[in-house]
């Protein structure tokens, strides 16, 4: 009898299936790396360290600007002070004047009462 092409045989079907066999095979073993000469890869230390390095450099500008701000607020709170104390001070002299101005005024009103019991 005649083996016909559309049927394989078994022996083509043994084969086709070592072939398979092989082919899954094939993808489970480890390939080559190419790896690039100038290319150097960072270990897990080396990158930890630059991490910590970068947090810490985060963390110190970090403080310097607030270092900044606290003595940008205590410039202005000085300058507040100074300008209150100036305000305070002008407050004073506007009151001592009004009290010489009343003083002035009672001794004015004094010596015009007695220039009168002395004409009249």
């Amino acid at each position: 009898m005649r083996e016909s092409k559309v049927m394989p045989g078994f022996s083509e079907r043994l084969s086709a299936q070592a072939e398979a066999r092989k082919a899954l095979l094939e993808k489970f073993k480890p390939k080559p790396t190419v790896r690039a000469q100038g290319e150097v890869f960072e270990t897990r230390e080396q990158r930890k360290a630059r991490e910590l390095e970068e947090v810490r450099a985060k963390r110190a500008a970090e403080k310097e600007a607030a270092r900044l701000a606290k003595e940008k607020a205590e410039e202005e709170a000085r300058l507040a002070r100074e300008n209150d104390e100036e305000l305070q001070l002008q407050l004073k002299r506007e009151d001592r004047k009004a009290r010489k101005a009343a003083a002035k005024a009672e001794a004015r009103a004094k010596r015009e009462m007695k220039a009168q019991m002395r004409r009249g």
